[in-house]
């Protein structure tokens, strides 16, 4: 979700009054635990979906010269990446850590056999 948020935070759209399409509406994860183990991830809409920025250039801008910019923040969205690769690299060690372990109980056995 972060990248995408990236990728789009300078996607305006058009407002109420103004001609083009919506402004890209950002996301966040919502994650949960399950009750038989492992977690759920949810992608749900950032409220409020897009910020009213003054454009009077942009082809989608009102009247008014407003355009709607995504919800978007920079430096929360790099911690969010910066959190995602740390969860994704304990993820890895844990099922390394699992392997190791489960290849140390088979060198045992071999061993009594």
């Amino acid at each position: 979700m972060a990248a995408s948020n990236i990728a789009n935070m300078t996607s305006g759209g058009a407002v109420k009054g103004g001609n083009g399409p919506a402004p890209y509406t950002a996301q966040t994860v919502q994650q949960e635990a399950n009750a038989d183990g492992g977690t759920s991830a949810t992608a749900i809409p950032k409220n409020p979906p897009f910020v009213p920025s003054y454009a009077p250039d942009s082809p989608f801008a009102n009247s008014e010269g407003v355009i709607g910019a995504p919800n978007v923040d920079l430096a929360e969205e790099a911690v969010n990446l910066s959190l995602a690769e740390t969860t994704y690299k304990a993820n890895i060690k844990t099922i390394q850590t699992a392997s190791d372990m489960m290849d140390e109980l088979l060198d045992a056995f071999d061993k009594r056999v």
